[in-house]
């Protein structure tokens, strides 16, 4: 499975969760907390060598020292979650060397994950009349 692969399993599960989460009318540290400790499972699982960095966890400073270092972000948009609106998401993304590589994002509300694999196409649009 490739990394990118991985970020986007890892996000829609997590999000997939957070759903669950949310019709139990939970509040966001709740989702926060378990999304959290869903996304460094799977990543200590499929990735034991790799820091991690999540918005949700204590720092562990040995990231600095490793080449490949996952940045997650459980539930971007907290609040948003517990007034139950669309605009919340998942984060999972990787660095390597400090270079962004690969990464995903999930909308589950809106029923949507983008990956840096498979990113979508969107047309271009002129902003005016002649002009790019």
């Amino acid at each position: 499975m490739t990394d990118a692969e991985l970020a986007r399993d890892i996000a829609a599960e997590a999000g997939a969760l957070l759903l669950r989460i949310q019709s139990d009318c939970a509040g966001g540290d709740r989702g926060d907390r378990e999304a959290n400790a869903l996304i460094l499972a799977r990543l200590r699982d499929a990735r034991p060598e790799d820091a991690i960095l999540s918005e949700e966890s204590a720092d562990d400073l040995a990231r600095l020292e490793r080449s490949r270092v996952w940045i997650v972000d459980p539930l971007d948009g907290t609040r948003e979650f517990a007034e139950r609106r669309d605009d919340w998401a998942v984060h999972v993304a990787l660095a390597v060397d400090g270079r962004a590589e690969s990464g995903a994002v999930a909308l589950p509300k809106l029923g949507v994950t983008l990956s840096s694999d498979a990113p979508p196409r969107f047309p271009l649009r002129r902003r005016h009349p002649g002009c790019w």
